[in-house]
């Protein structure tokens, strides 16, 4: 068995490590998945934010998953005994059925990754390269595919290299762990315990006093409302055909609260913070009230967004227009995905103020699609930041980053939500990754 891990900090090169051992190993058994929130470039050149909420926009020719995955199978090999029993444990581990009559478009950030690993699987690859493949599924499932990776490098003779910005994701029995420094050089090779015995620990808090000072002292504008109810709803219900997403829910969040919300993969998180950001049509049928005011009473989109900052998968993947990444940072003084009109120079200062809060003020003037993953992350959590919202929504804001990062982004979070009359919305599976701040919880079960 050999399974290896690479790993390294945001932005040390490890995606470009990859690429040299891939073209080094010029096989066509070689399989790499990276879970970035992207749905691939077929699909990516129609997507635009608002779409797995606008399900009458998709064509309805396209293909199911189910269809997708059926066509990937044969296409993989002969349909043999062996190959169909695989074929039903990978659908019984990752609750396949729950979704093979989707479009791809409308998959969670967690079930998209089931998808991928899939298919992938299916062409039984020889060396399989995996990029963060645990981040947007749910505990239980990071377990089964923690057991999975193992049975697949032990009894099927396939060598796997799991590459990892969250470091405590790595499993206990992988063979060799090589790290990639800051300056895109590699060391040797060592074994789980050695890497652990030298790994320093984080600090509870990184952001320096100065700048959560600064947080703390930023002014009050007259961008918030002086309401009591910042969302309010009643039996809510969402179905897209025969399937139930929410139903008959009540959920009521006062000014100042910071909850977390919580479920499995598919449970209906992100399409109930669609309804709060306004983005789902669906809303205008519910009986929901947002900033003190019933939803559809004449306030428009735009009105409901310029009091909230937001990020999330979808948000992420929305972003394809390769803009510095001040731009993108800035289009969230307008709520737009990519920016057009150049800001003036005080937005720009204020866009380059969060970017140094979050250490990325060197990248300002970078290509956003040349950085890593996780270096996106901090730009698009800046951008969430940059007008100062009253409601902050965050659906799983540390995907893809490091340990320090991550600690970072939470010190940034609680310094944000100590100021008067801010509210928090948060999605994470990992609990360790809420912040302190955190005063509700509401866990979503998954619709049957």
């Amino acid at each position: 068995m050999k399974i290896t891990a690479i790993v390294g900090r945001n932005g040390s090169g490890k995606t470009q490590y990859v690429e040299q051992l891939r073209k080094k190993l010029a096989s066509d058994r070689v399989r790499y998945i990276a879970f970035s929130d992207s749905y691939g470039p077929n699909v990516d050149n129609q997507y635009y934010l608002q779409l797995r909420w606008n399900q009458h926009d998709i064509d309805h020719e396209t293909p199911t998953v189910g269809d997708l995955l059926h066509s990937a199978y044969l296409l993989a090999g002969e349909d043999t005994e062996e190959r169909r029993l695989m074929k039903e444990q990978l659908y019984h581990l990752f609750h396949m059925d729950d979704f093979l009559d989707k479009y791809i478009i409308t998959l969670s950030s967690g079930e998209l990754r089931k998808f991928q690993l899939t298919k992938t699987l299916f062409a039984n690859p020889k060396w399989l390269i995996m990029e963060n493949p645990f981040i947007g599924l749910d505990a239980e499932t990071r377990e089964q595919l923690k057991e999975l990776l193992y049975l697949l490098g032990t009894k099927r003779d396939m060598e796997i290299i799991l590459v990892l910005a969250k470091t405590d994701d790595i499993p206990e029995y992988v063979t060799d762990i090589l790290e990639i420094d800051h300056n895109g050089k590699h060391r040797s090779y060592v074994t789980y315990e050695s890497y652990k015995a030298v790994q320093p620990s984080i600090s509870p808090h990184v952001l320096p006093r100065e700048k959560q000072e600064a947080i703390l002292s930023l002014p009050y504008t007259d961008n918030n409302y002086n309401c009591h109810r910042v969302v309010e709803m009643h039996h809510v219900s969402i179905r897209y055909g025969e399937r139930t997403i929410l139903r008959d829910l009540d959920w009521t969040i006062l000014n100042g609260e910071r909850w977390a919300l919580s479920g499995q993969n598919g449970s209906g998180k992100s399409t109930l913070l669609s309804l709060v950001c306004a983005d789902n049509p669906q809303s205008y049928a519910c009986d929901i009230t947002l900033f003190d005011r019933p939803r559809g009473s004449g306030e428009t989109i735009w009105d409901i967004k310029r009091h909230i900052g937001y990020v999330s998968p979808e948000m992420h993947r929305s972003y394809k227009r390769n803009l510095p990444a001040i731009r993108i940072v800035a289009s969230g003084l307008m709520d737009s995905i990519g920016l057009y009109a150049v800001p003036d120079k005080k937005d720009y200062d204020k866009c380059r103020w969060w970017l140094d809060i979050f250490g990325i003020a060197h990248l300002a003037d970078r290509p956003f699609l040349q950085l890593s993953s996780g270096e996106q992350r901090l730009v698009l959590l800046a951008r969430a930041f940059v007008k100062d919202p009253q409601l902050l929504i965050l659906d799983e804001p540390l995907h893809g980053l490091d340990l320090w990062n991550r600690r970072l982004a939470k010190d940034v979070i609680e310094t944000f939500c100590q100021r008067q009359g801010k509210t928090l919305i948060m999605v994470t599976h990992y609990q360790e990754e809420l912040p302190n701040v955190i005063t509700h919880q509401l866990y979503l079960q998954k619709q049957q």
